[in-house]
């Protein structure tokens, strides 16, 4: 078997792995599994040097990555319109199990996922920031510019329970000049960092000030305080776009636990990525007086 069918075959598995996981329920799995597909897909795609796949089999690929995107946003985000299904992802076996012979249209309009994509689960960028990213690479004009966020509504009040609306003030950065279209990635993980409620991302950051990006955005918890299992904690990823790269990374994270939520302004320490949501080998990301600024607000009906 040649290296290419070989791949073919592993990403056929890598596929069915997904939506088994997907139809049994195991969502975080399939959320996982549909993102390292996608991110492997998007590689192939990307790729200037790969003579495997022609032209047209590569914006095949690039729009089942998009396909999956689709569908792991879906099963984070279960109340948004415009729903991919199971049912629909399904169709698009024979395309993965055959994409070198394959010659029938794509059954969905679709764009290919572009090339400016964000890190799959597991596949974090280690390497050390290089200040000359931000500077010569170009005009800003050149590259597409990320959506409008995830952020969601809050949800319904319900008698004797609290909802919490986290404003994302500021976030402190020695060199917070030089990050490009940087936005929060907002989620909540139970103590073995497994997602408790749809991930948010905030908006793209318009304002930088001296040490400073300033987001000024409300996110809104997507679950009753009195509901969240102990253990539990809030993170927030920043991430920012890396042109010599073409990916968007996490610079660093933050994160807030169940005791620290309480009504009025906070300031919580910022860590080094890899991000770790078990919380097991943190490292703080600088010694100066550089930090995440929040102000929490409960309502209770």
């Amino acid at each position: 078997m040649s290296d290419v069918n070989k791949t073919i075959q592993k990403w056929h598995a890598s596929f069915r792995k997904g939506t088994d996981f997907d139809s049994w329920g195991q969502l975080v799995e399939a959320i996982d599994e549909y993102q390292i597909l996608a991110r492997q897909l998007q590689k192939e795609v990307q790729s200037t040097n790969s003579s495997n796949f022609t032209e047209d089999q590569k914006k095949t690929l690039g729009k089942f990555a998009a396909c999956l995107e689709m569908r792991s946003a879906s099963l984070q985000c279960p109340q948004s319109q415009g729903e991919f299904k199971l049912e629909d992802l399904k169709k698009l076996e024979p395309f993965i199990k055959n994409v070198l012979t394959y010659n029938k249209d794509f059954p969905f309009d679709v764009q290919p996922v572009p090339l400016r994509s964000i890190l799959a689960p597991g596949e974090e960028n280690l390497e050390v920031e290089v200040e000359e990213e931000a500077a010569g690479v170009g005009s800003l004009e050149s590259f597409p510019s990320r959506g409008p966020g995830t952020l969601l509504p809050r949800l319904p009040s319900e008698p004797g329970m609290s909802l919490l609306t986290i404003k994302i003030d500021k976030i402190g950065l020695k060199d917070a000049g030089q990050c490009i279209d940087p936005y929060i990635t907002v989620s909540v993980k139970d103590s073995t960092g497994i997602d408790l409620n749809p991930v948010q991302d905030t908006p793209v950051a318009t304002r930088k000030e001296d040490t400073y990006i300033n987001f000024s955005v409300d996110v809104e918890i997507q679950r009753h305080i009195e509901r969240l299992p102990k253990g539990v904690a809030i993170f927030f990823e920043l991430k920012h776009y890396k042109p010599k790269k073409r990916f968007t990374s996490t610079k660093c994270f933050a994160f807030m636990e169940l005791d620290e939520i309480k009504p009025g302004t906070i300031v919580i320490e910022l860590y080094k990525k890899p991000t770790d949501f078990k919380r097991k080998k943190l490292q703080l990301l600088t010694k100066k007086p550089l930090y995440l600024h929040l102000h929490q607000t409960l309502h209770r009906d």
